[in-house]
């Protein structure tokens, strides 16, 4: 038998009553009663697998820099278009001192080293096995499943910071959000038997519109539609394309498209790739996707002559969102010269996958792109009322990013007398209150439709779209042939390259271009330079969703642009 002495027994005591190095008394920082619609729990997460964990620190300044972008972005303001300087956005979004050392300590004491993933520091990143996350944060991580597509992730339901440092930590991601499987806001492919669809007879035909737009849009079309110039821009500013999702821009499809539907401008005419995170832009051309070839089409055959560049974001970000905040982050960290003055972007999520914090934290990331003089263009989505497209819902499901005030989200219309689409998505964030600069046409709308669809949405939140452009049967060229695509994804581009022609103009008359739109867009010269659609619903949720009427709604939002109109609102 083995004998154990007084004072080894008193050590033990000793070591068992003391606490694990590193270890600090723990305080919930986040917690989800279960997962996101659509997943189910399958497993523990192995032990050893590796998990890429970003920190989001508290930034030193939000509000101010928030009150800074409004300075600079409204008409009103005797600083507008001055827009800042990444100093300047650094002073507002860099985590103070205190901030740092209080998480770097307590990494530290896990032996775990970070880096920092965002230009002004406050994203760190950390790479940890499974086995030290679920110590670290008491946490349980496991993998979950996404019933429809088969897809898992590594998630926790809750997880745990010590007590004092949520002063310093926004959260850690990804944790407790899931994002599905996503898809652009665009309809499938849809081949024509010839090149050209004839109107029908019965086709209303207003003035200057070719009566084939009535089936079948083209850049002449557009043009047509919102008196968009032909002639060429000189090249002063950049327009940026997302791409997401082995989405690919093939370039002889491009020249296809050119060849047949901008005759007047070079079929030669191309495109710049940027890439990051591992993205690339296979051209093998069965492989083209429809979507890049979509939102590159329309933006080299509408801004004409304006420089576009196609980013392609390829699938090895550990941002937990699909590259979304890394596009933004590298945007940030680029040259001015070299920056796009515009950047449109045609996928999204459900607002609901994405958890508050984490949906803050993208959407202030827009807010500092935006204050360096980008504007953000989003398609409001493909699902109506019911988000992405979902087959059952109760309440109302709105997008990210389209309805982060940030950005200028974009609904769709069809029609030569244009009318609301059926599936342009709109309504109101669950996450996100109202800006000033839309709060009294929120407020003129709710009162026009009273109680209708009453609990299903939420009447105090950001509004979305903002406004609109013609969505529906594009032609556009794929895997050498012609065919129609519909959806938000058509619109986006459209009005990304009117604004890109519009900063161009801006540029080559001395002045600054408009970087964060909506303030102006609502301004009552903005809304002047917009046709009013005041015909169409977006029917979901089993509802027929929301009515478009004179003024702001939530389906065409201030309604189609002006070219001319939005010339002579910017002073051109």
């Amino acid at each position: 038998m083995m004998i154990l002495s007084a004072s080894f027994l008193s050590s033990l005591l000793l070591l068992a009553a003391a606490k694990p190095m590193g270890r600090r008394a723990m305080t919930v920082h986040e917690s989800r009663a279960e997962p996101a619609r659509g997943f189910v729990k399958s497993s523990v997460a192995p032990a050893s697998k590796e998990l890429t964990l970003r920190i989001s620190l508290k930034q030193n300044d939000m509000a101010g820099l928030e009150k800074a972008l409004y300075e600079v972005s409204d008409p009103a303001s005797a600083l507008y278009g001055q827009h800042l300087t990444p100093q300047e956005v650094a002073a507002f979004v860099k985590p103070t001192a205190e901030t740092l050392s209080a998480v770097s300590s307590w990494l530290s004491e896990n032996d775990i080293s970070s880096t920092a993933v965002t230009p002004f520091g406050d994203m760190l990143e950390i790479k940890i096995p499974v086995s030290q996350a679920n110590d670290l944060l008491s946490a349980e991580f496991a993998v979950f499943t996404h019933v429809e597509s088969g897809s898992t992730s590594v998630r926790t339901l809750e997880y745990s910071i010590p007590v004092g440092l949520g002063d310093h930590i926004n959260f850690f991601h990804p944790t407790l959000s899931f994002t599905r499987p996503m898809a652009p806001s665009v309809s499938a492919f849809r081949p024509l038997p010839s090149k050209k669809v004839v109107a029908t007879e019965a086709a209303p035909v207003a003035d200057a519109v070719p009566a084939s737009c009535a089936n079948t849009v083209t850049p002449a079309c557009l043009q047509a539609f919102y008196n968009i110039p032909t002639t060429p821009a000189t090249t002063s500013t950049r327009l940026g394309v997302s791409g997401f999702i082995l989405q690919w821009a093939n370039q002889l499809d491009l020249q296809q498209f050119l060849r047949s539907l901008r005759t007047d401008i070079p079929s030669s005419t191309t495109f710049t790739l940027q890439t990051l995170d591992g993205g690339v832009n296979t051209q093998t051309r069965s492989q083209a996707g429809v979507e890049a070839n979509l939102d590159i089409q329309y933006t080299i055959g509408v801004a004409t002559n304006v420089p576009v560049t196609f980013i392609s974001v390829g699938e090895n970000g550990s941002d937990g969102l699909d590259g979304f905040l890394d596009i933004i982050t590298t945007l940030i960290n680029e040259p001015a010269s070299q920056r796009p003055s515009v950047l449109s972007t045609s996928y999204g999520f459900d607002e609901s996958d994405l958890t508050r914090p984490v949906a803050n934290n993208l959407c202030n990331a827009y807010m500092q792109l935006g204050a360096l003089g980008t504007s953000l263009i989003f398609s409001s989505g493909d699902g109506g009322v019911s988000g992405s497209q979902s087959k059952s819902c109760t309440n109302f499901i709105p997008t990210l990013p389209s309805d982060c005030p940030f950005v200028t989200s974009v609904g769709s219309t069809g029609g030569i007398t244009e009318v609301g689409s059926s599936f342009s998505s709109g309504g109101f964030s669950n996450y996100f209150g109202i800006p000033s600069y839309q709060s009294a046409d929120v407020a003129s709308y709710l009162a026009a439709i009273g109680s209708t669809n009453s609990g299903r949405f939420n009447r105090t939140g950001r509004a979305f779209p903002d406004v609109a452009a013609q969505g529906e049967s594009f032609e556009i060229a794929w895997n050498a042939q012609f065919g129609l695509v519909d959806g938000t994804s058509a619109s986006a581009p459209t009005f990304a390259s009117i604004i890109a022609l519009i900063n161009d103009q801006l540029v080559a008359a001395g002045k600054p271009v408009l970087g964060f739109l909506n303030p102006f867009l609502y301004s009552s010269a903005g809304r002047a330079a917009f046709n009013d659609i005041t015909s169409g619903t977006n029917p979901g949720c089993n509802t027929n969703g929301f009515s478009a009427r004179a003024g702001w709604d939530p389906v065409t939002g201030l309604g189609t642009p002006d070219f001319v109109k939005l010339k002579a609102a910017v002073g051109l």
